[in-house]
This record gives C-alpha cells, structure tokens and sequence, in this order.
C-alpha cells in the first residue's frame, strides 16, 4: 500500500473509532474503559499489520513520524499543566508530599521489573538489555498518573508524579546511550527552549493579531519539535513538553486558551493512530509479558497504598488522622493512568528502535489498573478516564 493511503487510512481509523465507540459503550462501563486505554486500537494496529500486511514494511518506516508527532502531542499536553504561574503556587509541603508519593512506587516497580528481567531471560530479551535502563524506564511510565480533572490536590501531586515518572525516563535514555547523553540533554534543551521562544515572540508580536491564529502556530511548532526529535534521536515526549511549559507561560491569556483548545481537540485522534502504528510496527515477543505486566500494575497499587497509609504521617501530621482508605483528593491519581504513561514507554522505545516490548507491557499495566479501579475500594471511581 502507498504511504500516503496508508496515513490516511491511520488517521480515518483513529477518529473513526473514538468517534463511534462513545455512544455504544456508554452503558458498558468496563468495555468504555477497555477502550478508554488504548487497547482496541493496538490490536486493530496488529490486524493492518502483522496479521494481514495491509501496511507494509515500507510504509510503517515512513510512518513513523506518525507516532513521534503523537507522542509530542501528549507531552505538550503534559507540558501545558507545568505553566510557571501554576508551578511556583505548589507549596513546599506539596512537593514533599509528592515526592514521598511518587518515589516509592518508582522504586518498587523498578526493583521488581529489575528483578523480573534477571530471573527471565526472556523479559530481557523482549525489553531489551542491558535490563536496568528497561526497568526504570518501565518504573517511570508506571509512576505517571493521570492529571486531568478531580480536587486541585489530587491534580498537583498526579502531575509531580508524572514529572518524577518523566526525569526517570530520560534518565533510562542516557543510560542506554551513556556516549550520548549530553549530546541529547543539550539538543533537548536547547528545542525545547528554542521552539517555545518562538512560541511566545510570535503569539507577543504583531504577526497573531489573532487568538485563532494561535492553533495554527501550535500544530507548526510541534510539528517542528516532532520532527526534530525523530531525526535527532530525542524524545519527542520531552521536547514538546518544554516547549509548551514555555508557551503556556509566558504566553498573553487568549493565546494560551486557544493553544490548550487546540491541544485538547485532537489529543484522542492522535493517540489513536499512535497506537494503531505502534500496533503495526510490533513484532513477536515473549508471553512472559502477559505475567509481567499485571505484576507490576499490581505492585505499584499497593505501593501507592501502603505510601498513603502508612508513610505520609511520617510526612506531615495531617495525614494521621486519614481512614483507612486512601482520601478522596487522591482517589483520581492512585490507581488511574492513561495516554502520559504509554508514551512515555513508547517514546523509550522509539529512541532505542526497539520493537514496542516496553510499550505493550505498560499498556497491559495501564489495562489492569483500570480494573482494579473497578473492583478494589482502594480508590473512588472518578467520572471519566485520562484517554476517551
């Protein structure tokens, strides 16, 4: 197939699907989050692909653009709720207690992934050696929680935990590449940086008279970002995340709502053919990935758990007079994950230019965390997904 017809044949799928499985599964709670991670459309991606060569080889290499802009896109999303004004009103107290929420869930999971991969060959294989690099970066993306509604307390110390959960990641890049590891700091700095700049002197100059314009300006800028990570071997997450902490705050108030606008209005499309490319782009890998995976999702619940439980009076002497389940301020981001965490492990996996090992064991965790949503009274249920 060409790869023109291919691309269009990605992005029709992707908003096809999102479009038609609201009303349908609107009455089918645990089938609406089953779609709600992503996991249809990694299986369609695995039906176009390996299953039955619709999207050849060739056409998936020139595609893989395609999931460097997705996963740009999400970072910039991710990177929206890091303006400077909200930044600098977290309080002390607030860092405090979202390191003490994040850290221990990212050395858990990365301790048991470690351990995971040395006792199965196998895992080693599929996540690719050496094994460290692979379970902190599996620690980071399961660290991520989601961060876009729910009480203001429970919305600040999800996104610290996927700020925590992101330094993890890159940190996992440099030590699968420790050679290049200052080269990349530096390019990604100096996009990020570079390309939120340029944001900001045209969204202040005469050339957006226009708020509306400001859309148009977000969709070059991280198309520009995208682009450059994929060729430079950066990732697109990180880069499009800067670049939009730097927009979103020192940007004037009417271009900034049109840029989130623009960001949030075709967040769940990408993604979709994200995930669809990453589907057809995914080959073999060892069922071993299929014990993991729940493993993990599990060990980081009763991680977060017993950190709120037990550790947070340790913290602050609020905290000691907490039920036994956790508070309701922090019933979204316990459990809930969504879109942040699988691009994280599949950005890890884009720069390494492994096959999407990484990717389909976070999504697999992302799948199980739903429904132990579902089914533990270890948090409330909130009112939507991260990804719908």
């Amino acid at each position: 197939m060409h790869p023109v017809l291919a691309l269009a044949l990605v992005l029709v799928a992707g908003i096809g699907v999102t479009r038609l499985s609201r009303p349908a599964l609107r009455r089918l709670p645990l089938l609406a989050d089953f779609a709600a991670s992503g996991a249809p459309f990694l299986l369609l991606g695995l039906l176009l692909g390996p299953a039955l060569g619709v999207i050849d080889g060739a056409g998936l290499r020139l595609l893989q653009p395609v999931v460097a802009l997705a996963l740009g896109w999400i970072g910039a999303l991710f990177g929206a709720r890091l303006e400077w004004r909200m930044v600098r009103r977290i309080s002390v107290r607030t860092w405090l207690v979202g390191a003490t929420l994040a850290l221990p869930v990212l050395a858990t999971t990365t301790i048991i992934a470690w351990v995971l991969a040395r006792r199965l060959p196998a895992l080693t294989e599929s996540w690719g050696p050496p094994s460290f690099p692979a379970a902190l970066a599996l620690g980071g993306a399961l660290t991520t929680a989601a961060s876009q509604r729910g009480p203001r307390l429970g919305r600040r110390n999800a996104v610290i935990d996927t700020l925590f959960g992101t330094l993890a990641v890159v940190v996992a890049v440099a030590l699968y590449h420790p050679h290049l590891a200052p080269r990349s700091v530096a390019l990604t700095v100096i996009a990020g940086v570079g390309l939120g700049g340029l944001f900001v002197a045209l969204a202040r100059s005469d050339m957006m008279p226009d708020p509306s314009e400001a859309g148009v300006a977000a969709l070059a800028v991280l198309l520009c970002g995208a682009g450059l990570s994929y060729a430079a071997g950066l990732s697109p997450f990180v880069v499009c995340a800067l670049t939009a902490a730097i927009a979103m705050s020192f940007s004037p108030v009417p271009i900034r709502r049109a840029m989130a606008g623009v960001l949030t209005r075709w967040e769940s499309a990408l993604y979709a053919a994200f995930l669809i490319v990453a589907g057809a782009l995914l080959r073999p890998m060892t069922p071993w990935i299929l014990l993991a995976a729940p493993v993990l999702a599990v060990v980081r619940v009763l991680a977060r758990w017993v950190t709120v439980r037990f550790g947070l009076d340790q913290v602050d002497p609020v905290w000691r007079s907490l039920p036994f389940a956790p508070p309701p301020e922090f019933a979204h981001s316990a459990i809930r994950q969504g879109a942040t965490a699988i691009a994280l492990a599949a950005g890890f996996d884009l720069v390494r230019g492994a096959p999407g090992a990484v990717l389909v064991t976070v999504l697999l965790s992302v799948m199980t965390a739903e429904a132990l949503a579902l089914r533990t009274p270890l948090t409330a249920r909130p009112k939507h997904a991260e990804v719908t």
